[in-house]
């Protein structure tokens, strides 16, 4: 018997705030843990204002070294995924999947690897030729294109991948992205020598995630007007 593919939802949710983008997370991870079968999975596509956010070892990062990030125009968040410092801003297409990892595979080892296959998928159809490597993320070289960090609770997944396109790169220069000393970033327009903006990148991204994870896309109106709360600053606990 053929087991049916996956159905992921694509929500477009365009320039939003990191912290209302959080919220809309919040809430969707806790609506799949209340009732699983209620909510689809959902794959939240968007960009930010310019954020700083930290993962899981916050200790690393000072209330004096959060003043100077915001003094530079930036806001700044301590959330729960995994990963160091990295930056999110115009320019960089952000994915959020909200997914049952039962509806897959109940692994996160897995499903790290697999948000890394889709990336590379995605710089193969623009001919780039991207790789992992010891250190989470996609790499060109020893520059970093899209960086990871995720949270998986109870095998529902949030957080996710952010893809550098025509994001303005001076921005990354006021930390040490991700904590990998020596190495440093790119985007997809700095690895063609033209412009690739957030829009030229979806298609291609929504079908390498399609093929990577042999799931079914759909692109139906999703309420999320019941997750789509104030811009009110919060902290991802």
């Amino acid at each position: 018997m053929t087991v049916p593919k996956a159905i992921v939802n694509v929500v477009n949710l365009g320039r939003i705030s990191y912290g209302r983008a959080l919220q809309i997370q919040q809430r969707c991870v806790r609506q799949h843990l209340d009732s699983p079968s209620q909510l689809p999975n959902i794959l939240l596509m968007c960009e930010h204002e310019p954020v700083y956010t930290i993962g899981i070892r916050q200790a690393l990062y000072s209330a004096e070294e959060e003043n100077r990030l915001r003094n530079l125009g930036a806001d700044f968040y301590r959330t729960n995924r995994g990963g160091l410092i990295t930056f999110h801003g115009p320019g960089q297409l952000v994915c959020y999947p909200i997914l049952n990892l039962g509806c897959f595979k109940k692994s996160v080892r897995w499903y790290v690897c697999e948000l890394e296959r889709t990336v590379i998928g995605l710089c193969r159809k623009f001919e780039i030729s991207a790789s992992t490597s010891p250190d989470t993320g996609v790499w060109v070289g020893e520059n970093k294109i899209c960086a990871l960090g995720i949270n998986c609770r109870m095998y529902i997944t949030s957080h996710g991948l952010a893809l550098n396109c025509n994001t303005d790169m001076r921005w990354f220069e006021n930390i040490v992205p991700c904590g990998i000393v020596g190495k440093g970033v790119t985007s997809l327009s700095q690895e063609l020598k033209r412009e690739v903006t957030v829009p030229e990148a979806i298609p291609p991204l929504l079908e390498a995630f399609a093929e990577q994870f042999n799931c079914t896309l759909s692109f139906e109106d999703v309420d999320v007007n019941n997750v789509i709360v104030s811009d009110t600053k919060v902290t991802d606990k």
